[in-house]
């Protein structure tokens, strides 16, 4: 269980894209031990995602599950409708969920491959905010996970690094459309994380966490703290932005 004294975020409604594993459950998690009441969305991952339930169960909080494609509205539709009966409304929503396939020649990029991981990454992320959004209220925030990548790109991640500047462009866009209506709407760019995504893509071994932060890919539980910090008060005056716990890459972005 909890402390419930000076929780950042208590009695908020959170949905969670690909909370299942790596960042969005950390963030899942984090935000659950700030008081956060979580509905997340997984794609095929049910085990995953039955964990995931568990633990922010046990910390105390009420927390739903589906299981589905973002990028099929009337799934989005039902999973928000669901949200908003059981928790009364949505405070926080954290567009997480993506998938990447590499390949080191665009003559070799197979069209299935491009179209699964733009449905993904950013037609999903803006169908799901398109259904949120007329939840949302004064105080209430958008943050979307992009990468390093977009700025620095990928030899292998053309289609996925072309994703992910898209989401900063969708950022800065609906943080101005967003701005009258007191929404703020931002981002993070994590750089290379250990996620169970990295893992799957490239064979990735864990790296030592004991090596000093910048000298290793980062921790989810360490990416988590930047959607929190977007979460809360502390970041009232920023809208339109990316965070960049990115181990120190400069990006100038």
């Amino acid at each position: 269980m909890i402390n419930m004294e000076n929780l950042q975020l208590q009695n908020k409604s959170v949905l969670i894209t690909g909370a299942d594993s790596g960042i969005g459950k950390a963030v899942a998690l984090l935000f659950a031990r700030e008081g956060a009441n979580i509905s997340f969305i997984h794609y095929k991952d049910y085990k995953d995602a039955e964990k995931a339930k568990n633990e922010i169960s046990e910390l105390g909080r009420k927390v739903i599950s589906f299981g589905g494609d973002v990028n099929d509205t009337e799934f989005c539709e039902e999973v928000v409708a669901k949200t908003v009966a059981e928790f009364g409304g949505i405070d926080i929503l954290i567009n997480n969920a993506g998938t990447q396939t590499p390949c080191d020649n665009i003559a070799d990029l197979k069209e299935e491959d491009i179209r699964k991981t733009f449905n993904s990454n950013i037609i999903g992320m803006i169908l799901l905010t398109k259904t949120v959004f007329p939840h949302l209220k004064q105080g209430s925030c958008i943050i979307n996970t992009t990468s390093a990548v977009a700025y620095l790109g990928h030899e292998e991640l053309l289609d996925y690094s072309a994703t992910k500047g898209a989401i900063v462009s969708f950022t800065r866009s609906l943080a101005l459309q967003s701005k009258p209506k007191g929404i703020r709407v931002n981002a993070v760019a994590p750089g290379p994380v250990a996620t169970p995504l990295t893992e799957k893509t490239f064979g990735e071994e864990e790296e030592d966490e004991n090596k000093p932060p910048l000298q290793r890919n980062a921790s989810t539980d360490e990416v988590a703290t930047s959607f929190l910090f977007l979460a809360t008060e502390a970041s009232a005056q920023i809208t339109g932005q990316v965070l960049h716990p990115n181990g120190g890459l400069i990006v100038n972005g």
